[in-house]
């Protein structure tokens, strides 16, 4: 398996020079709520046929600003999620995936999911860690421990989650003290994106901007590669792995496929 991985991926990763991507398919895989469950949730309060929700037309932060503005909603939002986006510590701690990201030490692991699974696999192993969710946070930051950046919020601090549209748009300005982190951290490392779909705007146009800052800067070949983890819906208990095409923006897809 090891030699089947890119080996300028488990090169970096063996020398802390690699940063971890963490998306909603990690939080998923331990059970829970999908973004299809949250529209469906938003739908069934402001009265929508799901053939409408079907159809994709809005997306679900601008469902959600509909749904906080919207005075028939009976259980304000967060409060729903607060209820429904967590799963045990136990299934947590069961977790081979979870466990591996503490195992790998990933100097940095980035997540745009607002749970607090990773924290937790980290706590279930004895392993410290610093969250970083908004400027203060930063002063925490120590050597040689792992920093988890809460890239859309977290759930121990309401403003700074990134759930209706104004919330997303705002975010996409890429000017908050987490993006100056990310742009200085991100030009120098490899990237590692597990979870996400490469439908996801957040992450092209975070490759995009790394693409564009490193074009300008005329050593555009001196860049570290960046690597996407995708998982077809269809896989099945024995995996390969299969690098694929190189994606736009200097990301390399590595596809987990089926024998």
């Amino acid at each position: 398996m090891a030699d089947l991985i890119p080996g300028e991926l488990a090169r970096s990763v063996a020398q802390r020079r690699a940063v971890l991507f963490a998306g909603a398919g990690l939080s998923m895989s331990v059970g829970l709520p999908s973004w299809e469950r949250l529209i469906h949730h938003m739908g069934r309060e402001l009265g929508l046929e799901s053939e409408a929700l079907r159809t994709r037309a809005a997306t679900y932060h601008a469902l959600a600003e509909y749904y906080e503005s919207n005075r028939a909603a009976s259980v304000p939002l967060r409060s729903w999620m607060d209820r429904n986006w967590k799963v045990s510590e136990d299934r947590v701690r069961a977790s081979k995936i979870h466990e591996l990201i503490v195992r790998l030490d990933f100097p940095i692991i980035y997540t745009t999911h607002y749970d607090r699974n990773i924290e937790a696999a980290f706590e279930a192993r004895g392993r410290n860690y610093v969250k970083v969710a908004n400027a203060r946070n930063m002063a925490k930051i120590r050597e040689g421990v792992t920093q988890i950046v809460k890239f859309h919020g977290d759930f121990d601090d309401d403003e700074s989650l990134v759930i209706t549209e104004t919330d997303y748009f705002n975010r996409l300005a890429f000017d908050s003290p987490l993006d100056v982190k990310f742009r200085s951290g991100g030009m120098g490392n490899t990237l590692l994106f597990v979870g996400y779909s490469m439908n996801d705007m957040n992450i092209r146009l975070l490759l995009h901007n790394l693409w564009r800052t490193w074009k300008a800067s005329g050593y555009e070949r001196d860049r570290p590669k960046s690597f996407v983890f995708m998982t077809p819906r269809d896989a099945c208990r024995r995996p390969s792995w299969r690098s694929g095409a190189s994606l736009s923006w200097g990301a390399k897809r590595m596809i987990r496929r089926t024998r």
